[in-house]
Parts: C-alpha cells; sequence; structure tokens
C-alpha cells in the first residue's frame, strides 16, 4: 500500500534551487573522504597514532558508510525523504565537529565511523531526492550536475586537504571542520527550498539484521587482518576466534538475505553472471580507487618527504586519468551501445598501472609515477560507471534499483577490504625494512621494536629518519603488486561478461538470440 499527500510538481527554478543545496551537501559529504587522504600522515603523526590506526581512520568510515548505504535507501521507501536528509546533515555536521576535537586516534576512528553514518545517507539520498522531483526524460541533464561535483570533490579533495595542513594557521583540524559551515548553510537552502510530494511505501521491510551480519563479519576479518603477525601469531586462538566468527557471522548473513523478503543484498541477482562478474570487478575498483589514494599520499610524504600540498599535487595524474577516460568513455559507449570492450579495457590498463608501481621505491622518477597514477586513474575512470551499465542492461526493470545498489555496495566493500588488507601487508613490510636498516646502523632488533610505529617521522632523529623514510617508500610497491594481482582477477571476469546493448526502453525486450556480438547495431544510452 502506497500514500501520497498531493504536490504541486516543482518548476524548474525551484528544482535548480533545491538543486543547489543537494549539490552543495553532496560536494561537502564526498570531499570529506577525499580531503584527508593527504592530511592522514601529518594527523595521525600529530596524534601519535600507528600504522594500523592510518588505515582504521579511512576503513571505519567506509566500513560504516557502505552497511548503512542500503538501510538509508530503504528508510526513504517509509518516512519523509527530506527529514531523513535533514537528519543525515545533523549527524555528518555533529561528527565532523567531534572529528575536528578528537584528541587521540581511538576519539578520532570512533567520530569518522560515525561521520561514515551520514555520508552513507547523504551519498544516497541526493539520488533518491532528485529522482523524485525530476522526470525521467529530464533527469540526464541535471544529473550532469551530479558527475561534475563528484568529479570536483574527488580531484580538489587531497590538494584542499595538503593546503589545509600547511597553512600555519589552520591546522589538520580544518580539514574536518571545514566542511561544517558548508553542511549547516545547504540545511537552511533545503528547508526553504526543497518542497517534495510525500510518498510512502506501507509494505516495505528493511534488513536490518542482514546489513548487521554482514558489518559484523566483515568487520571481524578486517580487525583480524589488522593485528595478526603484530599482536598476535597467524597460528593463534585469537585467529581461529575472529576468523571462524567472521566466517559464521557471514554465513549466517547468507541464510537472512536468502529468506527475507527485501534483503540488502538479493541473492536472486547476485547469482546472475552479469551482476556476479561485475561484482568482482568492482572489487579492484574499489581498491583502486581507495587504496590508491590513501597510501600514494602517504608514499610521497613519509617515503619521500613531499610536504602534503605538493603530495596532494603529485596524484593529480591518477585523478586526470579518471576525468578523461570516464568521460571519453562514456561518449563512446554512448554513440557505439556497447560497454564491455571499455570495461576489458580498462581492466587492462588498471592492471598494467598497478604493475608499474609495483616496481616502486624511495627514488622512484616522478614522471614513471605519473604515467603509472594516470593509468590506475584511467582504468578506473574506463570500469566503474561501465560495470553498473551493464547490470542495469542485464536485469529487467524492477530490479535495476536492487542490481545497482548491489554493485555500488560491493564496490565500497572492496574499497573497505582494500584499504584494511594492503595497510596491514604495508606495516609488516615497513617494521621489516626498518628492522633491518637499523641492524647495519648496529641498533639490536630489541632496541627497534616500536621505532616508525609513530608516523611523526619529523621528530625522529636524522638517520633513523632516513631509514624510516625508505622503509616507507620501498614497502609501497608491495601493495601495488599485491593490487596488480587483484586486478587480473578484474580482467577475467570484465572477459567472462556477457555482451549486452544498452538499451532505448526502460524494460528488457523479448529474449533474443544467444550469442549476440557486443559490437553490433549502434543503440542510444536509454533512460535505464
Amino acid at each position: 500500500m502506497s500514500v501520497r499527500a498531493p504536490s504541486p510538481a516543482m518548476s524548474r527554478r525551484q528544482i535548480l534551487e533545491a538543486l543547489s543545496g543537494l549539490l552543495l551537501v553532496l560536494f561537502v559529504a564526498m570531499l570529506s573522504s577525499t580531503v584527508v587522504s593527504t592530511a592522514l600522515p601529518q594527523i595521525i603523526g600529530a596524534l601519535k597514532g600507528s600504522q594500523s590506526q592510518y588505515t582504521w581512520v579511512v576503513t571505519a568510515t567506509l566500513l560504516v558508510s557502505t552497511a548503512s548505504t542500503p538501510i538509508w535507501g530503504k528508510l526513504a521507501d517509509l518516512y519523509s525523504k527530506k527529514l531523513l536528509l535533514q537528519i543525515a546533515i545533523v549527524i555528518f555536521t555533529v561528527a565532523s565537529l567531534a572529528s575536528g576535537f578528537a584528541t587521540n586516534t581511538g576519539q578520532l576512528i570512533a567520530a569518522r565511523a560515525v561521520q561514515g553514518l551520514g555520508m552513507g545517507a547523504l551519498q544516497i539520498l541526493v539520488q533518491i531526492i532528485m529522482a523524485a522531483m525530476i522526470s525521467p526524460r529530464d533527469r540526464g541533464r541535471y544529473y550532469g550536475y551530479l558527475g561534475a561535483v563528484m568529479a570536483v570533490a574527488t580531484v580538489g579533495g587531497p590538494l584542499l586537504g595538503g593546503l589545509i595542513v600547511d597553512t600555519s594557521w589552520l591546522g589538520w583540524r580544518w580539514c574536518f571542520f571545514i566542511g561544517v559551515p558548508f553542511s549547516l548553510v545547504a540545511l537552511v537552502m533545503l528547508q526553504k527550498t526543497l518542497k517534495l510530494p510525500v510518498f510512502r511505501r506501507d509494505d516495505v521491510k528493511i534488513d536490518y539484521w542482514g546489513a548487521l551480519l554482514i558489518a559484523g563479519g566483515v568487520s571481524t576479518l578486517l580487525i583480524w587482518v589488522t593485528f595478526v603477525g603484530n599482536n598476535f601469531a597467524w597460528l593463534s586462538w585469537q585467529t581461529a576466534a575472529m576468523v571462524a566468527g567472521g566466517l559464521v557471522l557471514l554465513g549466517v548473513a547468507v541464510w537472512v538475505e536468502a529468506r527475507v523478503r527485501e534483503p540488502i543484498v538479493p541473492l536472486k541477482i547476485v547469482t546472475q553472471r552479469n551482476t556476479a562478474l561485475a561484482i568482482v570487478a568492482s572489487l579492484a575498483v574499489g581498491m583502486a580507487m581507495f587504496g590508491g589514494a590513501v597510501f600514494l599520499g602517504q608514499y610521497f610524504q613519509i617515503g619521500r618527504g613531499f610536504s602534503p600540498t605538493k603530495a596532494g599535487l603529485l596524484t593529480f595524474p591518477m585523478m586526470l586519468g579518471v576525468l578523461g577516460s570516464s568521460t571519453i568513455a562514456g561518449r563512446l559507449a554512448t554513440k557505439t551501445g556497447t560497454v564491455k570492450r571499455y570495461i576489458v579495457t580498462g581492466a587492462v590498463v588498471l592492471t598494467i598501472g598497478f604493475a608499474m608501481l609495483s616496481f616502486i621505491d624511495h627514488e622512484t622518477s616522478l614522471v614513471y609515477m605519473g604515467v603509472g597514477m594516470f593509468l590506475i586513474g584511467a582504468g578506473v575512470g574506463m570500469t566503474m560507471q561501465n560495470l553498473v551499465l551493464v547490470v542495469q542492461n542485464s536485469v529487467r526493470l524492477e530490479e535495476i534499483g536492487a542490481a545497482s545498489g548491489t554493485v555500488t555496495f560491493f564496490r565500497s566493500l572492496g574499497g573497505t577490504i582494500g584499504v584494511s588488507v594492503l595497510g596491514a601487508v604495508l606495516a609488516t613490510k615497513v617494521s621489516d625494512h626498518i628492522a633491518e636498516g637499523l641492524a647495519k646502523l648496529g641498533v639490536p632488533a630489541s632496541q627497534s621494536a616500536g621505532v616508525g610505529g609513530d608516523l611523526d617521522v619529523a621528530a625522529l632523529p636524522e638517520p633513523i629518519r632516513e631509514i624510516v623514510r625508505a622503509a616507507y617508500g620501498d614497502a609501497t610497491g608491495h601493495i601495488f603488486l599485491i593490487s596488480a594481482a587483484i586486478a587480473v582477477v578484474g580482467i577475467v571476469a570484465a572477459v567472462a561478461l556477457k555482451p549486452v546493448r544498452l538499451r532505448d526502453s526502460l524494460d528488457l525486450p523479448e529474449p533474443e538470440p544467444a550469442d549476440e556480438a557486443d559490437a553490433g547495431v549502434p543503440a542510444k544510452l536509454g533512460g535505464a
């Protein structure tokens, strides 16, 4: 049963006014996830944090955002979308203030987790509200604004974070404070301009148990990956308890998802060939999006000694690759009506980029680094949205929302897992390299424990500082080697995708003969 309160349609002027507030708050939310990438070495150093805590400042936000996004989407079917958006802005603003006032890494990680709750809500609710106030016929025009905002936030975040940290009268805390006034302005703007009809589905069931079990299972395994090898052995009761516990939670989650009416992860869709393959490929893309930005910023600052501002500028080739390739691949996909060729090409380019960066050390040419980063960005740009398009054109109209949400969910989950796993590997390799370097100076292994765990490298004595810098610079190549191996799996998944044509109709046409070539008759990008 659905209940709708009558409300006049919004005029173009009203839509643009409301859209200004929506895009402003989306920009702030996305900026908060990228602005810390170049500032994190300074933040963790100032708070006397460790490499593991460095990783969890990012992972906590991504994990909560990923797990909560589907729930916010379901809530939008039950309650006022405008009220939910306002609640999300308040949550995000309060968490941003708490992050900025944090006095230790534990407080910062907790505040960032709450911030992830607001971020997940804002990212999904903005898109839902745009769909509710704009007709399908006009939606493409306004979604172009949405894409531009996301691109600017992605490109500008690392540079802005570097500038804030390098500005003496601001400092790292303003990486979190800077979004607060803009969030409040957006809140006031939306209160005045956003006028949506009240539409509620009374038959919606929210899969809280599924979301809780998935988040719990993944979190348990990520915590194990973070601490194994340092705090306890690989073969220990802690390992057995955490791995078994995580797998049991995920197993129960699958059981729940197979039985609830509206699951967070619909198994019927996940088991379809193209959706399953798109999920596998999306895991590699997620790792590239988040892992690259997080650890490259650390590499340039700690491993190479550049300032946060310069570190942000040096990661620009990757962002340029994303912008350029996504625009070109999108236009070519619209012109030809096919997407598989661009996904396969993107997966190959992504793998080559990761393979190039797997050879870096603390003295690698910046030109070589720039080429590798550009290829990674280009690979992400060619694959990210096209994977969603493949899924949307492989399912029926009533399954598009669930299928798109599922691919997005797993892409974010891939980023969360990637940051955590790569961070754990980096921490182990850095510890080994530092121990080797100190041994050459005649420092006993018992005295080298903990050196480099504190990321305030500038406070270390000169000889040890150089050893730590070299350790981070040389160890970073190992995590990109792992990324390259995972990206190869993405190539296999992309090649195995069943070719689809972008359709003009909203729904799937009647079944056609199998084994249709991907490069067939050109078609326009449809409303789906």
